[in-house]
């Protein structure tokens, strides 16, 4: 029987570090691929442990602490280390994780209260250091003093249950502390947010069965995708008959992960082209494009890739529906709004506390980044989108505040008709209609 099988006294530490340390050599330079394929990964592992056991004088391991050896040395030849266990689909538990200059892992929980909580973890800095290098070095990318702050984002992996994320690094040289890096991540959900969903969170609140009528327009030709709630149906209905919709809201409330069910709505034989950055919403559809935006590689002369650039291309490639995972800069703003107002239906979303506040910011962003005065820009607003939705925070939990649809300009300003908030039974029918 080989010897890791026996059942013997603990090893010391130092065989521990021994062991993790001979096997991690074994498997020094896997190609990327492999580093990333966890299963196969942990499978390399394995391997190089019994082999450093089976070695002829090898330390006094028993069967029970196999488990733990690999998992260390899945921690240092990944290079993850203490993110190793907090990441999927290991574990699938947060939305945001986050290392900060003094050594200290925070983590925001899905379905929590928003606040970040502290976890019992404290990586050594040269720990730290190995994971910031391990997230960098697929995107070619090293962080210095020379390069003090990076974006990367990791990429989706559907078939180990990891959504993709995304990630900022800085250096200490301009993040203080205790020599640690900061990192913060951003966790992408690993399958497309479905709006059954969106009901079980009771993102909307608990709502009764759509049923009966209701005065004012006819209503909206209901969509394919119907989940029986009374908020939900309609808005997914709307969409289904080419409203165009922005949702808004503040940081981390929620906005990208309605968006995603929304476009449930959109009709399955269609086609759709999004524009992200980074790319985090998933579609069931079978005809879909995704353009992503991208930085210039430090020191080269590859050009930026951005938002702006993403929409006007996607007009070339006859979409039916334009996405866009978020608007940040008014040029962006202005591309889509041309788009929106050229007969193309589209979903976007917008960093704003309501819809006011929405209009108020798009003009301050488009004036200064376009030059477009504040009135065309209301007009812009008032001509390109139908509907808007506001999610935030309430009672703890991430839920929706209201549904407007936009009607129209009145002295110059864009008027918004509520149709729902929370502790209506029902959305009121919508008015606006397109072809």
């Amino acid at each position: 029987m080989a010897q890791w099988t026996a059942v013997q006294a603990s090893a010391t530490d130092a065989q521990t570090t021994a062991v993790v340390e001979q096997a991690a050599k074994a498997l020094a330079g896997l190609p990327l691929a492999v580093l990333r394929n966890r299963r196969e990964l942990g499978s390399r592992a394995e391997q190089a442990v019994r082999e450093v056991l089976r070695a002829p004088g090898g330390p006094p391991f028993g069967s029970g602490q196999l488990v733990a050896l690999i998992a260390q040395v899945i921690a240092r030849v990944g290079g993850l280390g203490f993110l190793d266990g907090l990441l999927p689909p290991t574990c699938t538990e947060f939305t945001d994780l986050a290392l900060n200059g003094d050594g200290r892992v925070w983590g925001r929980r899905k379905g929590g209260d928003g606040n970040f909580a502290e976890l019992a973890l404290q990586p050594s800095k040269a720990e730290a250091w190995r994971a910031v290098e391990a997230l960098l070095a697929p995107e070619g990318r090293g962080l210095s003093e020379s390069t003090p702050s990076i974006d990367v984002k990791l990429p989706r992996d559907r078939e180990f249950g990891f959504g993709g994320a995304r990630v900022k690094a800085m250096h200490p040289c301009i993040a203080p502390g205790d020599g640690y890096p900061i990192l913060a991540l951003r966790l992408f959900e690993p399958e497309p947010v479905t709006p059954s969903q969106i009901m079980q969170w009771q993102v909307f609140s608990r709502q009764a069965s759509q049923s009966g009528g209701a005065d004012g327009p006819a209503p909206l030709a209901p969509s394919a995708m119907q989940v029986g709630d009374a908020v939900l149906d309609p808005l997914l209905a709307a969409v289904a008959n080419r409203l165009r919709f922005m949702v808004i809201g503040g940081t981390s409330t929620g906005k990208t992960t309605l968006l995603s069910a929304l476009c449930h709505g959109i009709p399955a034989q269609v086609r759709v082209v999004k524009v992200e950055d980074p790319e985090e919403i998933w579609l069931p559809h079978p005809n879909v494009v995704t353009l992503e935006a991208r930085a210039a590689p430090p020191g080269s002369s590859i050009p930026t890739y951005e938002v702006k650039h993403g929409v006007d291309d996607a007009m070339r490639l006859a979409p039916a529906y334009l996405i866009v995972g978020e608007v940040r800069r008014g040029d962006a703003a202005l591309s889509l709004f041309r788009a929106l107002m050229s007969d193309h239906a589209g979903l976007t979303t917008f960093h704003a506390e309501g819809p006011e506040h929405a209009v108020s910011r798009l003009s301050i962003m488009l004036w200064g980044d376009t030059q477009t005065p504040a009135a065309a820009v209301k007009a812009l607003f008032a001509e390109a989108l139908d509907v808007v939705v506001q999610v935030g925070w309430r009672d703890g939990r991430r839920q929706a505040i209201g549904v407007w649809e936009i009607a129209g300009l009145t002295g110059g300003d864009v008027k918004f008709k509520r149709l729902w908030q929370p502790g209506d039974e029902r959305v009121a029918p919508i008015s606006r209609r397109r072809g």
